[in-house]
């Protein structure tokens, strides 16, 4: 449920030595929605639009969190020639629905949010209160809602991610594929989305890898540590 505006603090934090493109993935935010999930697609269409735009003169740095990080590696992997660095945000290139039930839940909360009839932004926000009691959270996701001329809807294609939620968690089969570039792992000290098991696999497909580990820090590490990010970002960048 994230969107790119997610990273602006970490893109204004970089200062203006940076340029900064913030992504909105299909089926998120303002990008169009797709009738199912297909993380080769998805990474193809992204390369289509760096290729156009942002990256029309040469190789850019990639940084995904989560679900946007299996994107990126597979971008890298499937388009090298358009990544210079790349660094992921707590996520792994394995099946992550071991340690992802949680979007299950918060998914099919926000589907059982009736809309029709809906007055305001707090009763939606009631609605939501017993099954995701995180306020943090709840504000997180509420950002999502958005009123139209026929009244109240969820901006990302909800139902279609919770359909494809096991796809979303798997990551496709990329067997003799590697990515030369310098890459940075980013973990949450509180997360186990990346553990030491994974890290053989992690390192046959990116072999020039590096991992650092912040501490006090879950799942969201940009948003929770954003300055430890903003730190570790401007050196993986400039040495």
């Amino acid at each position: 449920m994230g969107r790119g505006r997610n990273f602006t603090t970490i893109a204004k934090g970089l200062g203006d030595g940076y340029a900064s493109l913030m992504l909105d993935l299909p089926n998120h935010g303002e990008s169009p929605w797709t009738d199912s999930w297909d993380y080769n697609l998805v990474a193809d269409r992204v390369a289509s639009h760096l290729r156009g735009r942002f990256a029309a003169h040469g190789p850019v740095n990639v940084v995904g969190h989560s679900m946007g990080g299996k994107v990126a590696m597979l971008l890298a992997l499937r388009h090298p020639e358009l990544v210079e660095r790349l660094v992921i945000i707590d996520i792994a290139p394995v099946d992550s629905s071991a340690t992802g039930g949680t979007f299950e839940h918060l998914l099919g909360a926000l589907l059982r949010v009736e809309l029709d009839g809906l007055i305001d932004r707090n009763a939606a926000a009631a609605q939501l209160h017993e099954p995701i009691p995180d306020a943090t959270m709840r504000g997180f996701l509420m950002q999502n809602l958005r009123r139209t001329p026929d009244g109240f809807a969820w901006q990302p294609n909800v139902q279609m991610l919770y359909d494809n939620l096991p796809v979303i968690a798997g990551f496709p089969d990329v067997a003799g594929q590697h990515f030369d570039g310098p890459t940075l792992w980013i973990g949450g000290g509180e997360s186990n989305y990346i553990q030491d098991e994974y890290v053989p696999i992690m390192r046959a497909l990116f072999p020039r890898m590096r991992r650092l580990t912040v501490k006090g820090a879950g799942h969201w590490v940009h948003s929770e540590q954003p300055q430890q990010v903003i730190t570790a970002l401007r050196c993986f960048f400039e040495h």
